[in-house]
């Protein structure tokens, strides 16, 4: 006979969900119905505001500058903490993701982009970006990720590696 603990029996706090996304404008609000849905049903919905947010920016950056699909991958890390990544097949990192730009600066008022990824780096715990190599299907593109969490999980977790590469909220 077989004995289970009932630390055994809890459900993982790790997970993960992937999502294709068209190229069409409407990507954005599918990643944010989907992402919203996601985080009710694993009972992280106090990061909702704040993922629907970021992932919302990153997904319009891949419809803007890229010509095909987009994937969004969603990572459960623990339970107060969560990664957004989006893929896309343009392999060109924009500033401050490929990390050899300066510190961001204002965006003139009268631009009429340049403002979403600025948001990301100010609201995410951590982000980063790199470039992917082709695969078996002869996509390459990049990777642009982010990640939040609870302002419970903040307390108890730290980031040297942001902390490190000079990254804050």
């Amino acid at each position: 006979m077989v004995t289970v603990s009932s630390s055994e029996c809890e459900v993982s706090p790790t997970w993960a969900y992937a999502l294709q996304l068209p190229n069409d404008p409407r990507a954005a609000r599918i990643a944010r119905v989907t992402l919203r849905a996601v985080l009710v049903g694993h009972g992280m919905s106090q990061l909702q505001d704040s993922a629907e947010l970021l992932a919302s920016e990153m997904v319009t950056n891949a419809y803007r500058y890229s010509t095909g699909p987009a994937t969004l991958r969603l990572r459960g890390l623990d339970r107060s903490r969560l990664r957004v990544s989006v893929w896309d097949a343009n392999p060109h990192i924009p500033p401050p993701f490929d990390k050899r730009s300066g510190p961001l600066g204002p965006v003139p008022t009268e631009a009429d982009g340049g403002r979403g990824l600025f948001l990301v780096c100010h609201y995410a715990d951590a982000w980063g970006g790199y470039p992917l190599g082709d695969d078996l299907f002869g996509r390459g593109g990049k990777l642009l990720w982010c990640e939040i969490r609870s302002s419970a999980g903040r307390a108890a977790i730290t980031c040297p590696e942001a902390a490190v590469r000079g990254i804050t909220r």
